[in-house]
């Protein structure tokens, strides 16, 4: 929460990290492709703030997080970077948009690297979706 009381820019993002980890970590891991684990990095972030989200009161007037929702998809596919897009939805309203450019990244050489076959064909399942 930001000294206004809405929940804060940077917070937004780390939701939209949390919610790339999850497709990167877990969805993919559980249909055996576990390269991405090796190395994604951000070469760029994208956000538009559309309204502002508060945690606001419940019913006994104590505060509440948000309740929200984020759908992600795959925008573009290059040889070695792709484009993911969110949306993220406060309760049934869009309160934030953005875009992540993401860079397979060899960690332990510290170089970018391109896409395998295994992970566009992954990338590609979740085109526009």
């Amino acid at each position: 929460m930001d000294a206004y009381g809405h929940v804060n820019n940077a917070k937004i993002l780390t939701l939209y990290e949390e919610a790339r980890v999850a497709l990167f970590f877990t969805g993919a891991k559980q249909l055996g492709l576990t390269s991405f684990e090796d190395g994604i990095v951000i070469s760029r972030h994208e956000v538009d703030y559309l309204r502002v989200m508060d945690y606001g009161a419940d019913a006994t007037g104590a505060q509440r997080a948000p309740v929200v929702r984020i759908e992600m998809w795959v925008e573009e596919i290059r040889t070695s970077r792709f484009t993911i897009a969110y949306e993220l939805f406060d309760r049934d309203t869009v309160a934030s948009r953005a875009r992540s450019v993401c860079v397979p990244f060899n960690l332990e050489q510290q170089y970018p690297r391109r896409l395998s076959p295994e992970e566009r064909a992954f990338l590609e399942e979740w085109v526009g979706t």
